[in-house]
């Protein structure tokens, strides 16, 4: 089935754009392409994530979500241990219920928004 258009990239409400953009560029080894305290970018020439300062902007956070939950991002990483240690020492924190460790760890962004960190199948 082909579709009439093309993703063109992704944007989310955060808090903190900027820091936002930091942080996952770093996990993903992407370039900060923009940044200011309204809307901060990341790409890797093919792929884009925005973030857009939003007032008022409350993460839901994990697993008690004290605001609906939006998004998340799924990451695919070789040695799971490792990415885990990795994201903690970029500013990410890692809460205490994990559905299921083995396979995938839940953390938290700097903003409290969850993402999935999944062993490459």
């Amino acid at each position: 089935m082909s579709g009439f258009a093309s993703l063109a990239m992704i944007n989310l409400d955060a808090e903190d754009p900027a820091a936002l953009a930091v942080f996952y560029s770093r996990v993903l080894g992407w370039e900060v392409l923009h940044t200011s305290d309204e809307y901060a970018m990341i790409g890797d020439g093919s792929t884009s994530i925005g973030w857009g300062r939003l007032p008022g902007y409350s993460a839901p956070g994990w697993p008690v979500e004290s605001a609906p939950k939006r998004y998340h991002l799924d990451f695919y990483v070789d040695d799971l241990d490792k990415a885990e240690e990795q994201a903690l020492a970029l500013g990410a924190t890692k809460p205490s219920d994990q559905p299921n460790a083995e396979r995938w760890r839940v953390l938290l962004d700097p903003g409290g928004h969850p993402f999935d960190l999944c062993v490459r199948s």
